[in-house]
């Protein structure tokens, strides 16, 4: 008996660590804080747990602080902790993308990184 209520209240602290839980940044494409020689076309987020698709957001301000994603972010079709936000072609700079998500559990958090575009960026602006 003294083993059931040890794996009882075993169970119950697991699950409610569970439930406590938010959803942190887990990795991110371009990298936190990277260089890339590359414009990328979009900005991807994985968080540690399903997000809510429908009240998170991903916003992409360059150097003067003007927002220059295209406000199209969506949930990955395969990976519900998986924010994408297109971008236009973007030049040299440095860029700061800030973000706010609602776990699936309704827990917000929020956060923000920067990457840079080399100068190649620019030269590939070029047709």
């Amino acid at each position: 008996m003294k083993h059931v209520i040890i794996g009882f209240f075993v169970i119950l602290l697991a699950e409610s660590g569970r439930l406590e839980a938010h959803a942190f940044l887990k990795d991110a494409h371009p990298a936190v804080g990277s260089t890339v020689q590359t414009p990328p076309n979009e900005v991807q987020i994985r968080f540690t747990e399903k997000i809510e698709p429908t009240l998170s957001r991903i916003q992409v301000f360059d150097a003067s602080g003007k927002e220059v994603d295209k406000r199209d972010v969506h949930l990955d079709h395969f990976d519900g902790a998986l924010l994408h936000v297109s971008l236009p072609r973007l030049g040299a700079g440095t860029y700061k993308v800030l973000w706010r998500v609602v776990s699936i559990d309704t827990h917000v958090t929020n956060g923000d990184f920067t990457f840079r575009c080399s100068r190649r960026c620019s030269s590939l602006l070029a047709p």
